[in-house]
């Protein structure tokens, strides 16, 4: 189970059972899933099976956590396919409601999971991936240090029009160089 991560407007934390309701409420906002890559047509309504299972999958992940926002939940951030002998992972981050968004929300979550990966983890490498017009990520990836590495042309059909992927990366001397480990 991962630790909880406190910053001054946010936790990150394990997931909990009353995570399913809260999960619920937030729905299934379509411009936020469009960020992601999901074309208008493909956005459900979330159930309570979908609400359920993202918090047991959540649970069950060795390096997830839930974004909580004045004291309720607003989303997830992950490190995926952790590599201890190469010291590196990629990063995934969503928040689900609209009306937290452009706050610095996502870049406290961001940093707070930076500081735990390149801290206690002792990571060295954090990638991530992102869609070519989500512009708002882009700018928190890049307030959080992250360069772009690269791009991947027409990755991504969302809305009947193809879009490129960015990949961008942080290393540990670069992030740690900006911000002290506690």
């Amino acid at each position: 189970m991962p630790p909880i991560l406190e910053g001054p407007s946010i936790t990150l934390r394990p997931p909990c059972d009353a995570d399913i309701e809260a999960r619920l409420l937030l729905g299934s906002d379509p411009k936020i899933a469009e960020m992601f890559g999901v074309s208008r047509e493909d956005v459900r309504p979330i159930t309570r099976d979908k609400a359920a299972a993202w918090v047991r999958n959540l649970g069950e992940h060795p390096h997830a956590w839930i974004i909580e926002i004045q004291g309720r939940c607003a989303g997830e951030i992950r490190l995926d396919r952790v590599d201890q002998h190469d010291r590196r992972a990629s990063m995934a981050i969503g928040i689900y409601d609209s009306a937290l968004l452009g706050r610095g929300f996502g870049s406290e979550a961001i940093g707070l999971l930076l500081r735990h990966a390149f801290g206690p983890m002792g990571l060295h490498r954090i990638g991530i991936r992102v869609l070519s017009y989500n512009e708002r990520a882009i700018r928190a990836y890049e307030k959080s240090g992250f360069v772009v590495e690269g791009r991947e042309r027409e990755a991504a059909l969302v809305n009947g029009a193809w879009h490129d992927d960015v990949m961008m990366g942080l290393l540990d001397h670069e992030f740690l160089g900006k911000v002290p480990i506690e």
